[in-house]
């Protein structure tokens, strides 16, 4: 079985979202791994004194307990558009650490910055964000993820986000298209016009 992942946001000493992060984490222990009961992962984090002053990723690594945990930089990608990449086979419904698949798909770019993969003719993820689309009153999030993201399930819980069902036709829709992830919130993500959204 493969390694799993999760990437927790620590900037200035502070784990962001943890609540999040440890309900998936649990969750896909006791799916995944068939394990049962939980780890607590803020009593299992300790910040080295090193990483209290910046921005760094928090990446755990685990199967049935917890193999790794290590802190590194993070700086965010710039991205200005998109490529549409079809693939209807696609699974990352579990954050696995090995991405074959999906650096596949991304090397499919061509010379655009990043991916926005569409799976059964609905739009998902891109390579490493949920997609959100904001309308002109409200951010939207496809109801097809490849993966449930937490910053995703924050800002749903929240009501900063809503969820539709959102396929190629509709993004005729949308004026503006963001990328969200464990480590950039509506407020920090790359933000583009949906013409930057190219076939």
């Amino acid at each position: 079985m493969s390694q799993l992942l999760e990437t927790i946001k620590c900037k200035n000493g502070k784990l962001f979202n943890i609540s999040f992060h440890n309900s998936r984490f649990n969750k896909s222990r006791n799916e995944y791994f068939k394990t049962s009961g939980k780890i607590n992962l803020e009593d299992i984090i300790e910040i080295p004194e090193n990483f209290k002053n910046g921005l760094f990723r928090c990446r755990i690594l685990y199967s049935e307990t917890i193999d790794k945990i290590e802190f590194l930089p993070h700086q965010i990608r710039e991205i200005r558009s998109l490529k549409l990449v079809r693939n209807d086979v696609i699974d990352y419904h579990f954050k696995y650490f090995n991405r074959k698949k999906l650096d596949e798909l991304f090397e499919q770019r061509a010379k655009y910055d990043d991916i926005l993969i569409v799976k059964n003719n609905c739009i998902t993820d891109s390579y490493t964000a949920n997609s959100v689309f904001f309308d002109g009153l409200k951010w939207w999030t496809p109801d097809t993820p490849l993966l449930p993201g937490t910053q995703r399930a924050r800002l749903i819980n929240e009501g900063k986000i809503l969820e539709c069902r959102i396929t190629p036709k509709d993004l005729s829709k949308y004026e503006k298209v963001g990328l969200i992830n464990a480590m950039q919130d509506l407020e920090e993500m790359p933000v583009m016009l949906v013409e930057k959204i190219y076939l």
